[in-house]
């Protein structure tokens, strides 16, 4: 028995990072893939059982997990972002929730074999959206700064008030009518926000004062940080049922919000930790269905999905949008993208079982229809947003641009020639004749120190994907990787090889940059280079110059630095992985002083 459940817990994990690994590779939404696996694994195979597995754990386990993303999601919830858009993110989660939440259980009550009470109990449930669902999705889409962060609130903000009304809708359920519960829907509104306001405020209040007064070490801040989220959702919920959720968001969102401690490790630690709840929570939602489940996917389904996608969401952002600044194209967007994820899934589960119990037969019917919304609306959204966005111009274009850490003499060569190829350059430094020097040759300039706290949060990095840093100091180089390492990714910073060959042997890659160029291509090799007359060009590969012809004529006299893709995109010349030059792609290369005759591109 030991052994089934250790395979089936090793299974859930590996299955889930494989999709995620699976999507990033074939440019998939991750939540897409995740949901085939979990089919496959479940209903098809048999291989996973998640209800065998977990027993009377899986619902606690399921209620923890999302805690913990909502909490993560919460850090993400600055209120700088609603300056344009607070009235927005208002109207959403107030008026558009109760938009929602009637006409869903009207498309329910409609189209679905469901009583009025239930359809009502399923409107309030297809409130959520979550970020389980919706950060996937914007990480995918990578939309304008105004929808993402539209969309970000929304999603985190709605999981705990959707709880919160679907509990709302079970308690009506149990004492006997929407007419006798009147009070008792109000004291359950006031004690879930008292509760959650509460405990979220007091676990905020110990992590900051914590980490304000050093009270414990690095090594421990993030299982404290974990152990204080867990804590505050079960008292909360132990008071009011289903508080937890709020109170884990506000409790985020105080983090986020203040000013005076830095949240570098937490923030990072829990990114990383929501990949893998997510990761195992989708296959767990999709391995549950059953063969039977599949005799719900019928036209009345079908059109009960048509009406939450064609009538039920637009009409929600047309509403909340009315007198805003939103474009069309931005409230076409919005109005097309309301995934349903593992909140849903679990909310229903949980209730479905407690009717049930109570002799509400059809309340079984709960799960499947939830199961099906979640899978149509992930499917749908997940594979039509990436085109729609593009389609209507609210999509960032993928970032090509580079940050160059050090601003002298032959780092501005280098940023001038890719700025004339039409790429976004930004060079940092803290000499002030060397930023001067940029400005006059029209490059995006910082001044000051990159290594400060300051730097990361100010340097303009909208349509940045890459930093190169060029310095003499060998530490400062090391450092800037590390420090962008977190808005770039590890495999997109760079840096000089360090001018001690003693330091180059014993330099760990996971700790510092990747290598440009080649090993003894030091910051000092490259400037006696340059200052014996060495010149920084840019070749063009065609049929007829290709990039053999390239390395035969000038043999040992160019060091190709960078490659510019044939569709425009910047791939330095690295010494772990260094491109493959291909006809039309362009090549940057140093031409050393005794070949100093060139063909310009």
């Amino acid at each position: 028995m030991s052994e089934t459940v250790l395979i089936g817990l090793s299974s859930i994990v590996a299955l889930g990072v494989s999709a995620q690994w699976l999507a990033w590779r074939v440019k998939l939404p991750a939540i897409l893939v995740l949901l085939i696996f979990g089919i496959l694994a479940g209903p098809v195979t048999g291989w996973i059982n998640p209800d065998a597995l977990f027993g009377n754990l899986l619902g606690p386990f399921v209620s923890i997990s999302v805690a913990i993303i909502l909490f993560e999601g919460g850090l993400s919830l600055r209120f700088s972002d609603l300056e344009d858009i607070g009235g927005v993110v208002v109207k959403l989660i107030t008026i558009g929730i109760i938009a929602t939440w009637v006409l869903a259980a009207a498309s329910a009550y409609l189209f679905l074999d469901l009583g009025i009470e239930l359809s009502v109990l399923l409107g309030a449930v297809l409130i959520v959206t979550g970020p389980t669902v919706i950060i996937p999705l914007i990480r995918q889409v990578r939309p304008t700064e105004t929808i993402g962060s539209v969309l970000k609130w929304e999603g985190i903000v709605n999981d705990p008030i959707g709880a919160m009304m679907a509990v709302l809708v079970f308690e009506t359920i149990l004492v006997g009518g929407f007419a006798e519960a009147s009070g008792t829907a109000i004291m359950s509104i006031v004690n879930t926000i008292v509760f959650g306001t509460f405990f979220g405020g007091l676990g905020a209040g110990i992590l900051w004062f914590m980490l304000k007064r050093r009270l414990c070490p690095d090594f421990l801040i993030n299982p404290i940080s974990l152990m204080v989220v867990v804590l505050m959702f079960a008292l909360s919920n132990l008071l009011q049922h289903e508080s937890g959720l709020w109170a884990v968001t506000v409790m985020g969102i105080a983090l986020a919000n203040q000013k005076s401690v830095r949240l570098n490790h937490i923030v990072e630690f829990k990114e990383n930790l929501q990949v893998l709840l997510i990761s195992a929570l989708f296959i767990m939602l999709a391995s549950r269905l059953t063969a039977e489940d599949v005799a719900y996917f019928n036209w009345e389904s079908f059109a009960f999905i048509g009406a939450l996608l064609l009538v039920v969401r637009p009409a929600t952002v047309f509403i909340s949008t009315l007198g805003s600044k939103l474009s069309w194209k931005e409230r076409s967007f919005l109005a097309w993208m309301a995934p349903r994820g593992i909140v849903a899934a679990a909310i229903s589960a949980i209730f479905a079982l407690r009717l049930e119990e109570r002799g509400y037969e059809e309340a079984s019917l709960l799960v499947p229809y939830t199961f099906i919304v979640i899978i149509c609306t992930v499917t749908i959204y997940g594979l039509s947003a990436n085109p729609l966005a593009k389609m209507l111009g609210v999509a960032k274009p993928q970032p090509t641009g580079l940050l160059i850490i050090g601003a002298h003499e032959w780092a501005r060569r280098i940023g001038e020639l890719l700025q004339k190829m039409d790429f976004k350059i930004v060079v940092a430094d803290s000499n002030l004749d060397n930023i001067n020097a940029a400005k006059k040759a029209k490059l995006g300039t910082y001044y000051g120190n990159v290594l400060s706290e300051y730097a990361v949060d100010h340097i303009d990095l909208d349509g940045i994907g890459k930093l190169i840093a060029l310095t003499p100091n060998d530490e400062v180089n090391s450092l800037a990787a590390i420090r962008f390492t977190e808005p770039f990714g590890s495999a997109e910073v760079y840096q000089l090889s360090p001018m001690s060959s003693s330091r180059r042997r014993d330099t760990s890659e996971p700790i510092d940059g990747r290598i440009l160029f080649e090993e003894e291509l030091t910051f000092k090799s490259f400037s006696d280079y340059i200052a014996n007359g060495a010149q920084i060009d840019a070749f063009e590969l065609t049929d007829d110059f290709d990039y053999k012809a390239f390395e035969k004529k000038y043999d040992e006299n160019a060091i190709p630095l960078f490659l510019v893709s044939s569709d425009k995109f910047i791939v330095p010349f690295s010494l772990d992985n260094p491109p493959l030059p291909r006809q039309g792609d362009t090549i940057i290369s140093l031409i050393l002083n005794d070949s100093s005759e060139s063909t310009s591109a």
